[in-house]
């Protein structure tokens, strides 16, 4: 396999990593809240666990499923945020699952021409590889918050990295 092959096929199996350890992360996160919860807000600056989800699958739904895969883009960002509940914790998972799998599967079927194309998202210009490290990042990123409320909620450690040794010392 050729070095480009090889870069590829790493920046691939990285992003889907991410993506996965995110879901995982927000799923053990909403499997200790109720659905009344899920639509709460701390204050009117911040927003729901619920709209949080559904921002999730509409960024991924514009950046990688409609930009990377090259179809047309039908996002309606503001509903994102203005739902204010008629979504159970279970239909957010399955929403979000399916959205992540569907993202997933673009980036894996991505080809070399898609990920050094330069396009327009939200009115910035980005490369494939560009949009992939966006979403990857902007998920992550909603992840930590989500995760930030339910600690704050319940007073509890998610345990995301129980039996992990975080301390452990790196080897090169």
């Amino acid at each position: 396999m050729d070095k480009e092959s090889q870069l590829i096929e790493e920046l691939v199996k990285n992003a889907l990593y991410r993506m996965d350890e995110s879901t995982r992360m927000i799923k053990k996160s909403l499997g200790i809240v109720t659905d009344k919860e899920i639509w709460q807000k701390p204050n009117d600056s911040l927003n729901s666990i619920g709209n949080l989800i559904l921002h999730l699958c509409g960024n991924m739904t514009q950046y990688i499923i409609s930009s990377l895969g090259e179809v047309d883009d039908v996002r309606d960002r503001d509903a994102e945020f203005q739902t204010k509940g008629g979504l159970t914790k279970e239909e957010l998972i399955k929403k979000l699952e399916n959205t992540v799998d569907d993202a997933k599967r673009v980036i894996f079927d991505a080809k070399p021409e898609q990920l050094i194309k330069i396009r327009s998202v939200q009115g910035f210009s980005f490369s494939g590889v560009g949009v992939i490290m966006h979403a990857v990042e902007h998920f992550s990123y909603h992840t930590g918050q989500i995760a930030f409320w339910v600690k704050f909620m319940r007073d509890k450690d998610l345990g995301f990295y129980d039996g992990i040794d975080l301390n452990s010392i790196n080897e090169n």
